[in-house]
């Protein structure tokens, strides 16, 4: 070392100088692999034994089928019976111990293998039986008080058993059936008959028995299982065949559509038996977008899709658990979230519609679990944590209505239409059944001949239309609409106490009137605007 000015920086103290420069910068560009999302908490809360059902003597059949359906009023479960076939109807509040003489709806001479509530009727519900029919039944509002043996329709025409069914997500009394004949037949309940014999379409392009069937969301496309190991995805209306996906790394047992998002989700197993689950882009079957084994267990994974919150769960038949999912149209497209476990396994499960949960304690999704071993059926609600006890918008978006966009007849002359959407938001006003092109055109003049031809040609152009006429009418409703019958300009001022008092409280009155017409005319302009969308996406894609 020198006698002079000391230099620290000496050869090898520069690297160490230099390095963590250089290591700030690649910090800098660095992204953590965190995702924000308002459901990455999601807990599921088992309902209390008393608010279960116990004593339900669930079916035993090794079906792949859910065996279960719910509305916000009824829970319906296919039972075990010595001869014929049978299922039970319970209402949703009859919770504790089911009575075993309880009447049951029993018109079939075979096992029942399906049964669906109709979406747009809380009281109408279809069956499907071993003994080749199709059966709707009408349910008296009280609930089945004794046994029902009479349907309202009878469907005939599968040649051997029928083991699925599946009601048209928008149009009003469209069902869908298929059977161990290997056809999907279409049928149209608005038929005047009691029996009806022929479907309005058959679909044959299914070489073995169909596993699963699912609609995008407007039901212009149907997306099916086969045990021939192939998806398909179909053109209902004419049965033309799309796409088709012959995977030979993914054998697939359950398909279903992912509203919006334009892919489809299969679940089922790998060629080393593997549970399996794999992501589809829907217009391109040749190869997945993803493919994710889950485990060795053997039971059927049937999934749920959650459109307004974009959530998958997957359910394993014989398993306790549920695991569930964030779904996103980018890469890499699925985000586990967590795992529900339990100790008793499910053999079947139904959801109830988003329209009848629970908002106030932001229950996103609930199951009913059948669980066999215990003769119970176990609601098992979903649940947002949050400390506040208001309505929370952001987890509720506008969803679909009891509510039919359309009637059978426009469905099958070649209209498509998005469902109906409601808000759940308390006191919100509920949609009518398909009010724009039935009874809207109507009393436009529209309902004519030419106006029928042409909604029938340009459905979309005159639907369309017809929106934003309905939207500029509401805007002009609201600008001239008058107090009590009164045009509040032409009313003298009140002379004395008590007429004073009687104005406030009527003023009081019509200002909580207009803000509920206001929040109507929102929700409304929502669902119209929406409409709009998706009128001019199917133009688009036309």
């Amino acid at each position: 070392m020198s006698d002079g000015n000391v230099d620290t920086h000496t050869d090898l103290d520069i690297p160490w100088l230099v390095f963590p420069f250089e290591h700030l910068q690649n910090m800098m560009t660095w992204r953590p692999q965190y995702r924000s999302s308002k459901f990455r908490h999601v807990f599921g809360k088992a309902a209390t034994k008393e608010n279960c059902y116990d004593g339900v003597p669930i079916t035993r059949s090794v079906h792949d089928n859910h065996f279960c359906a719910v509305n916000p009023r009824f829970i319906a479960v296919i039972t075990e019976c010595a001869g014929g076939g049978a299922f039970l109807v319970l209402s949703v509040h009859h919770t504790g111990k089911v009575d075993p003489l309880h009447p049951k709806v029993s018109g079939h001479r075979g096992n029942v293998l399906d049964i669906k509530w109709n979406p747009f009727n809380d009281f109408c519900i279809a069956s499907c039986s071993e003994d080749s029919t199709v059966k709707v039944w009408d349910i008296p509002p009280h609930g089945v008080l004794k046994n029902l043996t009479v349907p309202w329709k009878e469907l005939q025409g599968h040649s051997r058993r029928v083991g699925l069914i599946e009601w048209h997500p928008t149009a009003n009394n469209v069902l869908f059936s298929t059977g161990y004949d290997y056809q999907v037949m279409i049928w149209n309940l608005d038929s005047p008959e009691a029996v009806i014999k022929n479907p309005v379409r058959t679909i044959s392009h299914h070489t073995d028995v169909v596993l699963s069937m699912s609609f995008n969301t407007d039901g212009s496309r149907l997306a099916t299982s086969c045990k021939d190991k192939k998806i398909r995805v179909l053109e209902p209306r004419t049965g033309n065949l799309l796409q088709e996906a012959n995977c030979k790394n993914h054998k697939a047992s359950k398909v279903l559509f992912l509203g919006n998002l334009k892919m489809l989700l299969s679940t089922g197993s790998s060629r080393w038996n593997h549970r399996q689950m794999a992501l589809w882009d829907q217009e391109d079957l040749d190869v997945p977008l993803l493919q994710e084994d889950l485990d060795g267990s053997s039971g059927v994974l049937f999934p749920f899709y959650d459109p307004d919150t974009h959530m998958l769960y997957i359910a394993g038949k014989g398993d306790g658990n549920i695991r569930y999912y964030e779904i996103s149209s980018e890469k890499p497209y699925l985000h586990f979230l967590t795992e529900y476990r339990s100790h008793t396994p499910q053999k079947g499960m139904g959801i109830m519609p988003k329209r009848g949960l629970d908002v106030s304690s932001c229950e996103v999704f609930r199951f009913y679990k059948l669980v066999t071993i215990k003769a119970l059926i176990e609601p098992l609600s979903m649940i947002v944590p949050r400390r506040s006890e208001s309505y929370q918008d952001d987890i509720y978006p506008m969803t679909a209505a009891s509510a039919a966009a359309m009637s059978a007849e426009e469905w099958l002359s070649g209209i498509n239409k998005g469902p109906v959407l409601q808000s759940l938001k308390p006191g919100s006003r509920v949609p009518d059944s398909y009010p724009e092109l039935s009874s809207g055109l109507g009393s436009k003049g529209l309902g004519n001949s030419l106006g029928t031809r042409r909604s029938q040609s340009r459905p979309g152009q005159l639907q369309l239309a017809y929106i934003q006429d309905q939207l500029g009418n509401k805007e002009c409703r609201s600008k001239t609409s008058v107090s009590n019958g009164q045009d509040p300009t032409l009313c003298s001022p009140p002379k004395t106490e008590n007429e004073l008092r009687l104005k406030f409280h009527k003023q009081q009155e019509e200002i909580r009137r207009l803000r509920e017409m206001l929040n109507q005319r929102d929700v409304r302009i929502k669902q119209l605007e929406l409409e709009i969308n998706n009128v001019r996406n199917s133009q688009g894609s036309h």
